[in-house]
């Protein structure tokens, strides 16, 4: 940092100080000034003179009022616009009084709006430059008198112009953190939507795979003494179950990898392709499942894929878990127009049957996977008994496959 960037932040942060600089550079230039005859002798010439005491003291007041001009510039403004309506009246030749008036009419442009510019500017211009043409010692045609008009409107006028400015460069500044806070609030908003989908991937793994490991253990544990080949059977049910549980589990989790981690997650997004796979888990563990399939083959979008095998393997769970031993199944896929219809009803009966009302986070999972894709989801109970899940899933949708895939 130079010295001079040093010196100029110093001043910046005591204005005070750089008030009073001003004032000393103002003064000197206004006694230099009161040194110098522009008419001289024969009206053309230049010549030094001697000021009058008078003329001396309106300069060192005016120089000592603009020390306080950022306090209170308009009380500094009629002060020193008075000491140089004394000068212009009384003075023959004039000192150059006027010259702290128009720095204390610059900071007043400069430090409020532009209608106070306009009207102080105007009012300064008309009672100085009036006074000295009207009650002042020279013609009324004389250039100190337009001198006058002419540096008064200079003051105003750039001072309007650096508080003009200085609200361009506050504007853009302002501008420039909003779009940052924005930026940094959709990078939040991101993250918490990216949270919210990889937990609810995570519920739909883990509630389906746990349900299934616990009922063939129940099995597994209820049989083992009297039929251990069937108990065999269950536990290597449990085992393929936990082994799914834990790929599908890795597959989730590898999302949340650094870009420079090894084995990044490869398989791909669970679909209706696996629908039969998926039912047949359920088969094992003692659950009877139909399956009617109107789709003709429809190729879906990634995210809609995705949804739809969710949307059935929570249903299902809900279905082992709430609906009885001897509860049956339906699950329906249906191509509609432009939309995928997915139903799973079940018969199971008893006061357990059903998830509660809106609760669970299965249920709120799948309304949040729907409802993202434009889609609808209703949920409850069937009448006569059981529990009915129905989604209609748009076959196209706005959202990013690669957005929504595990």
């Amino acid at each position: 940092m130079t010295t001079i960037e040093r010196a100029r932040r110093h001043l910046q942060a005591h204005p005070l100080a750089l008030d009073a600089a001003l004032a000393a550079a103002v003064l000197a230039c206004m006694v230099a000034g009161s040194f110098v005859d522009p008419r001289g002798k024969d009206s053309v010439t230049w010549s030094l003179r001697s000021p009058d005491a008078l003329s001396l003291v309106l300069i060192t007041l005016g120089a000592a009022a603009l020390v306080f001009r950022r306090r209170a510039p308009k009380t500094v403004l009629a002060f020193t616009g008075a000491l140089a309506l004394i000068e212009s009246v009384t003075g023959d030749p004039r000192a150059p009084v006027a010259m702290s008036a128009v720095i204390a009419l610059y900071t007043v442009a400069a430090r409020t709006d532009r209608h106070t510019t306009w009207r102080v500017g105007l009012l300064t211009m008309t009672v100085l430059t009036g006074s000295a043409m009207l009650a002042g010692p020279l013609p009324w045609y004389a250039q100190e008198n337009l001198g006058v008009l002419a540096w008064t409107g200079i003051g105003a006028t750039a001072g309007d112009a650096v508080r003009s400015r200085r609200a361009v460069v506050h504007a853009i500044r302002e501008r420039a953190e909003r779009a940052e806070r924005t930026r940094e609030e959709e990078a939040r908003r991101r993250v918490a939507e990216e949270r919210l989908r990889i937990a609810r991937d995570l519920h739909d793994v883990v509630a389906h795979h746990i349900a299934l490991v616990n009922v063939q253990a129940g099995v597994a544990a209820h049989v083992m003494d009297k039929r251990p080949d069937q108990a065999k059977e269950a536990l290597a049910h449990v085992r393929e179950a936990s082994r799914s549980a834990l790929n599908e589990l890795r597959a989730t989790v590898g999302l949340l990898r650094q870009s420079d981690d090894p084995e990044a997650p490869t398989e791909p997004a669970p679909g209706l392709v696996r629908l039969d796979e998926l039912v047949g888990t359920f088969r094992s563990a003692g659950l009877h499942v139909e399956v009617a399939r109107a789709d003709h083959g429809t190729a879906l979008p990634a995210a809609v894929d995705l949804a739809a095998y969710r949307v059935i393997q929570e249903a299902l769970t809900n279905v082992q878990k709430h609906a009885g031993t001897e509860a049956k199944a339906e699950v329906s896929v249906v191509r509609v127009g432009e939309n995928i219809e997915i139903t799973v009803l079940d018969n199971g009966a008893g006061e357990d049957d059903a998830p509660e009302a809106g609760g669970g986070h299965g249920l709120i999972g799948m309304r949040e996977r729907v409802s993202a894709l434009s889609g609808t989801l209703t949920t409850g109970p069937r009448y006569g008994g059981g529990f009915r899940v129905h989604a209609i899933l748009p076959v196209k949708t706005r959202t990013s496959p690669a957005k929504d895939s595990v």
